[in-house]
């Protein structure tokens, strides 16, 4: 199985795939977001993302963690706090022994609709449609870790 992340320290997106059979395809298992709060300072926030990946690599019998990772940031304050998310996520997915791949918006883009500046709407068309589902993923964070799960199996 892949869990697919998009991280971020207010709302950091998750999703899971099942890739393990031929017959049945690539299965979405579940996914959602781990939120935290504005008012907790940046140490609490990070210690939620942590547990909540820790407890979703639990839940799910999870053999590939695919992170995406920072690619451009206009605003440097908030990428610095990110990029403390990711380095979270890393360390949890290193402590419990799980293979970890990084990949960039851009590479998710390219993988799943072959053009680097693709639209959100074009990601989520495609994402729908290699995963054979009708359903609509929301919030856009959990689209966006569902997304980056599907480019990685691709």
């Amino acid at each position: 199985m892949i869990l697919g992340i998009d991280p971020g320290v207010a709302n950091t997106g998750w999703g899971v795939l099942d890739d393990r059979s031929s017959v049945v395809g690539r299965r979405l298992v579940g996914y959602g977001v781990i939120e935290t709060k504005k008012t907790d300072n940046s140490g609490k926030r990070l210690s939620l993302i942590a547990n909540g990946i820790r407890e979703i690599i639990s839940k799910y019998p999870i053999d590939v963690v695919a992170v995406e990772t920072l690619f451009f940031a206009k605003n440097a304050k908030s990428a610095i706090k990110v990029a403390e998310a990711i380095g979270v996520i890393k360390l949890v997915v290193s402590e419990m022994g799980v293979e970890l791949k990084e990949v960039t918006p851009l590479q998710v883009k390219m993988a799943l609709v072959g053009y680097g500046r693709a639209e959100k709407s074009q990601v989520e068309f495609m994402v729908k449609k290699i995963l054979e589902t009708d359903e609509n993923i929301r919030p856009s964070h959990a689209a966006d870790a569902v997304a980056v799960a599907v480019a990685v199996m691709s």
